[in-house]
């Protein structure tokens, strides 16, 4: 199966220690909910481990084909393992990959046959290493690896506390010491083709700073963002929309008779510059819709509850 990165929206994490695991991956909680990760890593204890993954192996035959996007992030190889040997296994979409480096994910890579999508997550010391990032990049860039990576998804909240930082109340994670390493890693691993995500914003009371902080995502070139409460995932989806204004100014890039230069309202925009900003804004059109006429995204009201 192909799946555009777009489609994951923004992706639910779920401890797999959760009753109700079945009914989150099928959108029978969460109506409307694009995809879910089933996680088995830092969302649990270590002694909590064996229960989540009975729990999970109850999960996976359940899992239906009209659904949400699955994935599962296994806690280390061995878990994945275990994974792995479940019944019912086939029906998920993917694995997240935790702690990615290159030997994580070579090992990861060897152990999960290639009918499963993979998402590296960067969240280790050598996020912040420039020599190390292109390492990965080489590796990820395999042919026989590259086609299997949906997307590579950034884990703030590990980022920050190798740093030893906690975001402080209204402040984005662009306004802490991991803002810079943010722009390093797309600048890194975007120009070669690989979308990447945004992390989580960790205060699901704070819809305000939330609010600005996935403006920022998008600013990076980020859609995608993990959210770790179902009231998360309609308010990000909203910024997702694009505005009526982008969007015909996308279609006029992207226009076969388009000039080589032309301006809207008093801002210049030549094809040959602006045409993969504009690809992305009619792929984001496609998949989560135009805001209002007031130029107000609509949210998933289903998903956007308090």
């Amino acid at each position: 199966m192909t799946f555009s990165h777009l489609k994951l929206g923004a992706s639910l994490y779920v401890p797999t220690t959760r009753p109700d695991i079945a009914a989150v991956a099928n959108g029978d909680s969460y109506p409307g909910l694009r995809s879910v990760i089933l996680c088995t890593e830092d969302s649990i204890l270590p002694g909590q481990v064996d229960a989540a993954l009975d729990n999970l192996r109850g999960c996976l035959p359940r899992i239906r084909a009209e659904r949400p996007l699955v994935f599962v992030r296994p806690r280390d190889p061995q878990t994945l393992l275990r994974i792995l040997a479940m019944r019912g296994v086939d029906r998920i979409d993917g694995f997240v990959l935790p702690k990615a480096t290159v030997e994580s994910v070579s090992t990861y890579g060897s152990l999960a046959p290639e009918r499963f999508l993979l998402m590296p997550t960067l969240e280790t010391r050598e996020a912040f290493d420039p020599v190390a990032m292109s390492g990965l990049r080489d590796l990820l860039s395999n042919p026989g690896l590259k086609d299997r990576i949906l997307a590579i998804r950034i884990g703030g909240s590990d980022l920050l506390n190798l740093v030893g930082v906690r975001r402080r109340p209204g402040r984005t994670i662009y306004d802490t010491v991991v803002g810079p390493a943010i722009a390093s890693l797309v600048a890194a691993f975007r120009p070669c083709g690989f979308p990447l995500t945004a992390p989580v914003f960790d205060d699901f009371g704070d819809s305000e700073t939330l609010n600005e902080e996935v403006v920022r995502d998008i600013d990076h070139g980020l859609v995608g963002k993990s959210a770790i409460h179902p009231c998360q995932v309609g308010r990000i989806e909203g910024h997702y929309r694009v505005s009526r204004a982008e969007l015909k100014v996308a279609q006029a890039i992207l226009a076969h008779d388009a000039p080589a230069v032309f301006q809207v309202d008093h801002v210049m925009f030549e094809p040959a510059t602006h045409s993969e900003w504009a690809r992305s804004v009619i792929a984001r059109a496609e998949i989560f819709g135009t805001a209002d006429a007031e130029g107000v995204p609509r949210l998933n009201r289903k998903l956007a509850v308090s």
